[in-house]
């Protein structure tokens, strides 16, 4: 009788005992998984954090801090999702970022901070926190005397709008380069190169740089415009530009190269041929000048009055001589060919002894042309007009020259006599 009453108390007393057995501990874990290589100043370091919890987590909160000693950036948006791990299913976390370290040295990375809120065993959401620990990274040098840029692959395409050796007066060369870099940021991209030179105007588009995340890592472009003209009729070669990169597959330092343009013209035999002519038909007029200022200086040496020197005579009749320069201008303004009107203006200018590239009137030609938003209600018939104005005016260099007078006066100088003693 006793025995089958203890019985079903035991078994009472088993199940109680279970019942108030301590929950086993929810196990959680943040770990920062790297690749184990000799990464360089400058170049991607992936990183995935990577989280297992033994609970459900409703929300979460895990900020990546910034630093002085790195750039980084995510890659891809964060997965969660179940897996089996030793026969229990785990709710598993995961991001990927990726960390350019801006200098060589020990890199350190965290400790990163998880905050979560879970269910528990028993039901009851509360929150935790999730600590990974931190991670040191040594960072060698860049590889190369040269700002650090390291990427998977590089291209750099450089495009001419036309063949820069075969040049038509006046004609225009646009020239376009992009350099697309895989696993870079587009600050690590060179910047623009300077491709001023004296025989060549170098008009700049605005620089435009993106970057486009992608899970192996970020695409950044860089793209650079410009608009050439030579401004002489010789031949001439731009220089070249090399970008040297870290290839992080071969681990050998490339060279992206902007290659050197020679600048050549259609016309520049005939460019010499009219120069020659231009300086005979010059060398005559002058002549032709010297000998009526020559004249022009015996009548007013027996008049008694002063004279301009030849030279300056010279300058002031060529100023109003015909020039065969105007009905160019006229008609180029007329059919709305500025490019021409700005040669035709130039060459204006010159034969009155000016120089174009400080004329008001040329610069704001120059403005028309190449401004990327021009004046809708520009006149080229009144820039035609202001041309001729400016032509009829002494050139600032020659003002003061023009001024000097020769002068022979029928007065003769006072002398004075001295007298010397000798003892």
């Amino acid at each position: 009788m006793v025995k089958w009453f203890v019985a079903p108390l035991i078994a009472v007393l088993v199940l109680l005992i279970w019942s108030l057995r301590p929950a086993p501990a929810q196990e959680m874990r943040l770990a920062i998984l790297h690749p184990h290589g000799n990464p360089v100043a400058g170049e991607m370091i992936p990183l995935t954090l990577r989280a297992e919890y033994d609970a459900t987590v409703n929300l979460s909160e895990l900020i990546f801090p910034d630093s002085p000693g790195y750039d980084w950036m995510q890659l891809d948006t964060d997965k969660w999702y179940r897996e089996r791990i030793k026969g229990r299913m785990w709710q598993i976390f995961e991001r990927k970022l990726a960390v350019f370290p801006r200098e060589a040295g020990p890199l350190t990375i965290g400790p990163l901070t998880h905050d979560l809120t879970i269910t528990g065993e028993d039901g009851r959401q509360r929150k935790i926190q999730v600590t990974s620990p931190a991670i040191t990274i040594e960072v060698k040098p860049f590889p190369a005397d040269a700002p650090p840029l390291s990427a998977h692959r590089l291209t750099l395409t450089d495009e001419l709008s036309t063949d820069p050796a075969k040049l038509q007066d006046g004609e225009l060369l646009i020239r376009r380069v992009t350099i697309r870099a895989e696993g870079a940021l587009s600050h690590q991209l060179p910047p623009r190169p300077d491709l001023r030179e004296r025989w060549l105007k170098s008009f700049t588009q605005p620089e435009q740089r993106s970057t486009q995340p992608t899970p192996e890592g970020p695409v950044s472009t860089v793209v650079w415009e410009w608009t050439m003209q030579p401004i002489t009729g010789e031949p001439a070669v731009l220089k070249a530009f090399a970008f040297p990169w870290l290839d992080t597959e071969t681990r050998q330092i490339e060279v992206a190269a902007m290659k050197p343009i020679p600048f050549g013209f259609a016309s520049f035999a005939a460019n010499i041929a009219d120069a020659g002519q231009a300086r005979m038909r010059l060398a005559l007029t002058a002549t032709a000048m010297l000998l009526l200022g020559g004249a022009a200086g015996l009548v007013l040496l027996f008049w008694g009055r002063g004279f301009r020197p030849p030279a300056a005579m010279r300058r002031a009749v060529l100023r109003w001589r015909p020039s065969p320069h105007v009905g160019e201008m006229r008609k180029a303004a007329g059919e709305g060919r500025l490019m021409e009107l700005l040669h035709a203006a130039g060459a204006h200018l010159r034969l009155r002894g000016h120089d174009p590239q400080q004329a008001p009137v040329i610069r704001a030609l120059e403005r028309q042309i190449y401004s990327t938003d021009p004046d809708r209600n520009f006149d080229a018939a009144e820039t035609v007009r202001a041309v001729i104005r400016q032509g009829r005016k002494r050139p600032p260099d020659q003002a003061e020259g023009a001024q000097t007078l020769w002068s022979i006066s029928s007065t003769p100088p006072k002398r004075t006599a001295s007298r010397t003693t000798t003892g």
